[in-house]
C-alpha cells in the first residue's frame, strides 16, 4: 500500500501553497472567484473535463450530473474545478467524430498539464469521447476517473422497442422499398431517442464504456446504468469522492493499467459483441500505456471468450435490460474463471473483489461460457492480398450464409460515387455481388468515418435482399450490422489494394479461414499499383494538415504518432 501524500506534496501546492508573488496571483485570482482560501489550502485541487454542451446530445444530462460529482469532491475534503473540454457529438459532427478523438486526447492531457491539478474526473460516454478522454489521462498520468454517461431509455413505435442505429437502418430500408410511410418514419423518428444518454444498444458508446470499466477507471457496475436512473447520480456522487482518495492514495493510470487488464479488456469486448470500432481504440490506449497489441491478440483471445450478451445489433435486447439483468459486473463475475480477477482498479481493490457476489438476473440477457450465445468472440481479423494488414468483421451481426462467399465487385470510388448510384435501378448488380467502397480510410475520409455498413442498391432491396458482402476502408457504427468487412489496411488513399480492385473482379471472403482475398494474379496486381497515381492532400492548414500528416492506420490504433508511448509529459515551469 502506498503512503498517504502529505499535502505539500500535493501538485497543486505549487501553484498555490508557495509564497513567492506568483503564488500571490494565484490565490488572488481564486479569491476573485468567490473562493475562501480554505475551500482551496491543503485540499487536492480536482480538474472535472465536462463535454457537456449544447451541441452534444448523449451528455445533455452532465449540465446537473457536473454538480453530482462536484457534491462529492467536497464531501471528501478536496476542491473541485469544472474546466470544459471539446464535445464529439455523434451524428452531428462532420466529417467524422472519430477526426476529432485525437484533439480531445491533447485537450485533455494539455488541460492536466497546464493547471493546477491533482487528479481528474472524466465525464463522458458517446462514442470517442471514452478513448479521447482516456488516451490524454493516461498520457499525463495524474489520478484519473471515469463517469459514464449512460444509455438513453429504450425507443418505441406502436409498442414496438426501437434500438439506436439498428433499427434506424432497418426501417430505413423498408422506408426506401415503400413497406413503410413518410408518416410512420415521422413517428419512428420521434421514438427511437426519448432521454439523455448514449445509444442503448451495444454499440461503440457502451462498448467502450464497459472496457473503460473493466480497464479499472470506473465504479463497479457503472458502465450500465441508464443516464436517466437516480443511480447515475449517486454513482457520479461517489465518484467524486473516490478521486480525493485516489489522490491521497496516489494511485495513478500507470498503476492501474497492464498486458492483463487489456487482455481482460478483450476478452469482455467479445463477450458483449461489442463495436468494430473497440479494436482501434483499445490498441490506440494500450500505446498511450507503452503496451503494443496486434490485431492477432483480438483473434488469439476472442477464440477462447465466448459471445455472452444478448444484446442489438447482434441480439435482441438493450442496455435497460442488460442492467436490471446483472449489469456488467454480472457479465465479469459470470465469466471469471476467464478473467485476471487479481488486476488492480481506481477503487483500490482489484477487479475480482469489485464484482464478488454479483449476480445474473436474466440468463436471457446475460449467457454464462457454459451457456453462450455463440462459443467464439464475434469479432474476426482478417488478412489477405486486399488487406495485407489486416480488416475486421462482426461474425455475429452478419448473416452467416455469407460468411464464406465469392462475388463480383462493385466498386464505389468514393461516399458520393455510393450515394449517387445506389438508387438506380440499372446499377449491374445482383444479391451475390461484393460492394466496395473506397477512399473512406484515416486519410481519405477523412478520419475513417461511418461508412461501412454500404446500404443495400434500391433494386435488390425491392426483390427482398437485405444483407451482402460489403468491403471498405471505412469504420462501422456500433450500432450498425451486416456482413461488412472493415478497416481494410492499408487504407485506398495512401495505396493500398483497396485502390486496385476494379468493377468486376472476383473477391472472395473466407471468415472461417481468416483471409480476404483479391482473385487477380499478382503480375496484374503489380500493373495496376505501377498505374495508379497518388492523391492529393485534402488539408493545406489547421488541425486537418496535422491530422494527415501524423495519423496512423486503423491497424495502428489511428493515434498521432508523435503521442504513441510513454515518454513523461513535462511539468510546466511555475514562474
Amino acid at each position: 500500500m502506498k503512503r498517504k501524500k502529505s499535502c505539500e506534496e500535493l501538485r497543486s501546492h505549487r501553484w498555490l501553497g508557495a509564497t513567492d508573488l506568483r503564488s500571490f496571483g494565484h490565490r488572488s485570482r481564486t479569491l476573485q472567484m468567490g473562493f475562501a482560501r480554505e475551500d482551496y489550502q491543503g485540499k487536492p485541487i480536482i480538474a472535472i473535463l465536462n463535454t457537456w454542451s449544447e451541441v452534444s446530445h448523449c451528455h445533455t444530462h452532465f449540465r446537473q450530473r457536473v454538480e453530482d460529482v462536484k457534491r462529492g469532491v467536497w464531501q471528501a475534503g478536496g476542491f473541485p474545478v469544472e474546466i470544459p473540454v471539446i464535445s464529439l457529438a455523434e451524428v452531428l459532427q462532420k466529417p467524422t467524430t472519430m477526426m476529432y478523438r485525437n484533439l480531445l486526447a491533447m485537450e485533455t492531457e494539455e488541460l492536466l498539464r497546464s493547471y493546477p491539478a491533482d487528479g481528474c474526473v472524466l465525464m463522458g460516454g458517446c462514442d470517442k469521447t471514452p478513448p479521447g478522454l482516456m488516451m490524454g489521462a493516461i498520457s499525463m498520468n495524474l489520478p484519473s476517473i471515469f463517469i459514464p454517461a449512460g444509455p438513453m431509455l429504450r425507443g418505441n413505435w406502436r409498442g414496438r422497442t426501437l434500438g439506436s442505429g439498428s433499427d434506424v437502418w432497418k426501417y430505413w430500408d423498408e422506408l426506401r422499398t415503400g413497406n413503410i410511410s413518410e408518416q410512420d418514419w415521422r413517428e419512428i423518428e420521434e421514438g427511437i431517442a426519448r432521454s439523455p444518454g448514449t445509444c442503448m444498444t451495444m454499440g461503440t458508446a457502451s462498448t467502450m464504456t464497459s472496457i473503460t470499466e473493466v480497464l479499472g477507471f470506473c465504479l463497479p457496475n457503472a458502465a450500465a446504468i441508464p443516464a436517466v436512473d437516480s443511480s447515475h447520480a449517486r454513482m457520479a456522487s461517489l465518484t467524486g469522492r473516490r478521486i480525493v482518495d485516489m489522490v491521497w492514495e496516489d494511485l495513478k493510470p500507470s498503476d492501474i493499467l497492464s498486458e492483463n487488464s487489456f487482455n481482460n479488456a478483450i476478452k469482455v469486448l467479445m463477450a458483449l459483441g461489442g463495436s468494430t470500432n473497440a479494436l482501434i481504440h483499445v490498441i490506440a490506449l494500450a500505446g498511450r500505456a507503452g503496451i503494443k497489441i496486434e490485431l492477432e491478440r483480438f483473434e488469439e483471445i476472442g477464440s477462447e471468450a465466448p459471445y455472452l450478451v444478448n444484446m442489438r445489433p447482434s441480439g435482441q435486447y438493450l442496455m435497460e435490460d442488460f442492467y436490471y439483468a446483472g449489469g456488467l459486473a454480472a457479465l465479469l463475475e459470470g465469466m471469471r474463471s476467464l478473467l485476471d480477477i487479481d488486476v488492480p482498479t481506481c477503487t483500490g481493490k482489484t477487479l475480482g473483489q469489485n464484482i464478488a457476489g454479483a449476480k445474473i438476473h436474466n440468463n436471457n440477457v446475460i449467457r454464462t461460457p457454459d451457456d453462450p450465445m455463440q462459443r467464439e468472440g464475434g469479432l474476426i481479423v482478417l488478412r489477405g492480398n486486399l488487406a495485407p494488414d489486416g480488416a475486421v468483421i462482426k461474425s455475429t451481426a452478419a448473416d452467416p450464409k455469407l460468411l464464406k462467399h465469392s462475388g463480383r465487385a462493385m466498386v464505389f470510388d468514393d461516399y458520393n460515387d455510393m450515394a449517387e448510384r445506389l438508387e438506380d435501378a440499372d446499377l449491374d448488380v445482383d444479391a451475390d455481388s461484393v460492394l466496395i467502397l473506397r477512399n473512406s480510410g484515416p486519410q481519405g475520409g477523412p478520419g475513417m468515418p461511418e461508412w461501412g455498413m454500404l446500404p443495400i442498391p434500391k433494386k435488390l432491396l425491392i426483390q427482398g435482399v437485405r444483407d451482402m458482402v460489403r468491403i471498405s476502408d471505412a469504420r462501422m457504427s456500433g450500432t450498425s450490422y451486416g456482413t461488412c468487412v472493415l478497416h481494410v489496411a492499408p487504407e485506398s488513399w495512401i495505396g493500398g489494394p483497396l485502390a486496385l480492385v476494379q468493377t468486376g473482379d472476383i473477391v472472395e471472403l473466407d471468415v472461417p479461414g481468416r483471409k480476404l482475398t483479391l482473385k487477380v494474379t499478382d503480375q496484374e496486381l503489380e500493373r495496376r499499383r505501377t498505374a495508379w497515381k497518388p492523391k492529393q492532400r485534402k488539408f493545406e492548414r489547421g488541425y486537418g494538415k496535422l491530422f494527415t500528416e501524423h495519423i496512423r492506420q486503423a491497424n495502428e490504433g489511428c493515434d498521432f504518432d508523435f503521442l504513441e508511448g510513454t515518454a513523461p509529459t513535462p511539468e510546466p515551469e511555475i514562474h
